[in-house]
């Protein structure tokens, strides 16, 4: 089932290790191309002779051969592999890649791969449980990296609790999972707006909200990693994604954002409307800044164009439009009627009464409506992980 990938295998120092051998076993089985980067401390936990053996290729360990002075490329390694696992990951290891230390060739070649990045740590359990340590998982986390949680069982000091690392036949599962994933929107063009829209007052103010585009981006690299060409259309942000298979559309305001979404929604398979749009604009822009006056300053506002209903309007058979919808009361109603009225296949509802969810977080809790009336409630997640439970969704609409 992974015949032509190219799996690299990063290990740290733990006692964890000696399960690599296992896994590069049932990797190479299922006809995966392995090969296996070091931590000098690794060593003493697992001989590299082992692991060339079973992976059938030489172990890198350090930058250059001491004996022939050959380079070991960090940058040719990372481009070699479709994904990047990191088992046993140690905490300190953990550490330094939250932090972006460099100093062994696992670490650098960390920070140079351009393929997903895969995490299963493993320690002991008050150090896994250390809030340094959590909030180091959480950091690799933001970066788009997939965490494999450890596990609860006997630890290596004798202690029982939470740190064990996956075993092989579960993390050869959850790698088989994440190819298939990454498979599953291969030539599809997904359109994705995100982010706030800015509509002017005057050369120097606009009415805007608190939007980051933090969940647009966790869509669109979704998508992305799934084999999904993206069109990303985004207000103004500081945080865009970063990947080959998303082109970038750069706009300010909702009619820009309108515009752009209606030129490219043809000939693709699907949009997730994540941008928090405006809903009314100023009737009148004024060329010069606005002074300061005693006197109360009235604008007159008008509707902004509605991309969603213009969207749900357009789409042709076996295209899917998802919305999304910010509620403050009746929520679960008022997302259902937004969904009828604009005519989508999904709407994703995300309230401001939750705590950890809406504007600038790195969480966010949703519910899932459908055009049957079926209600998804989800747990509180990461936005990247609520991003995978949308793609899902949006896989199962396009089967």
């Amino acid at each position: 089932m992974l015949k032509g990938k190219n799996i690299l295998l990063g290990v740290t120092g733990s006692i964890a290790a000696y399960k690599i051998a296992t896994l590069i076993r049932l990797l190479v089985k299922e006809g995966a191309d392995v090969r296996v980067v070091m931590t000098p401390l690794a060593k003493e936990f697992i001989t590299p002779l082992t692991l060339a053996t079973l992976s059938k290729h030489p172990i890198l360990v350090d930058f250059f051969n001491p004996e022939n002075g050959a380079w070991n490329s960090h940058v040719d390694i990372g481009l070699w592999a479709d994904l990047y696992l990191v088992a046993p990951a140690s905490a300190n290891t953990i550490a330094k890649m939250a932090h972006g230390v460099a100093d062994n060739l696992l670490l650098t070649t960390y920070l140079s791969v351009k393929c997903p990045v895969m995490v299963a740590s493993a320690m002991d359990l008050d150090m896994y449980r250390h809030p340094t340590t959590q909030r180091n998982i959480e950091q690799l986390r933001s970066y788009g990296n997939i965490i494999v949680e450890a596990t609860s069982g006997e630890l290596a000091s004798g202690l029982s609790g939470k740190g064990r690392m996956e075993e092989p036949e579960k993390l050869l599962d959850i790698i088989i999972q994440f190819f298939a994933k990454r498979q599953s929107l291969s030539g599809k063009k997904i359109l994705v707006t995100s982010g706030p829209t800015h509509e002017p007052i005057d050369p120097v103010r606009f009415i805007g909200n608190h939007s980051s585009g933090k969940m647009g981006k966790s869509i669109a690299l979704e998508l992305a990693y799934r084999g999904a060409t993206v069109v990303f259309i985004t207000g103004p942000v500081s945080i865009l994604p970063q990947h080959p298979n998303i082109q970038t559309i750069h706009v300010e305001t909702a009619k820009q954002m309108h515009d752009a979404a209606l030129e490219m929604f043809d000939g693709c398979s699907a949009a997730i409307l994540a941008a928090a749009v405006a809903d009314f604009s100023p009737k009148v822009v004024q060329k010069q800044k606005v002074k300061r006056k005693d006197d109360a300053l009235v604008l007159e506002l008008v509707p902004t164009c509605d991309i969603a209903k213009e969207l749900g309007k357009l789409k042709q058979k076996g295209q899917v439009v998802i919305g999304f919808a910010l509620e403050t009361e009746n929520e679960e109603a008022n997302a259902s009627a937004k969904l009828k009225s604009k005519n989508l296949d999904l709407i994703v509802l995300n309230s401001l009464n939750e705590k950890g969810a809406g504007f600038g977080t790195d969480t966010n809790r949703v519910t899932l409506i459908h055009r049957d009336g079926t209600v998804t409630p989800k747990e509180l997640k990461t936005k990247e992980e609520v991003a995978s439970d949308i793609v899902d969704e949006l896989v199962g609409l396009l089967k």
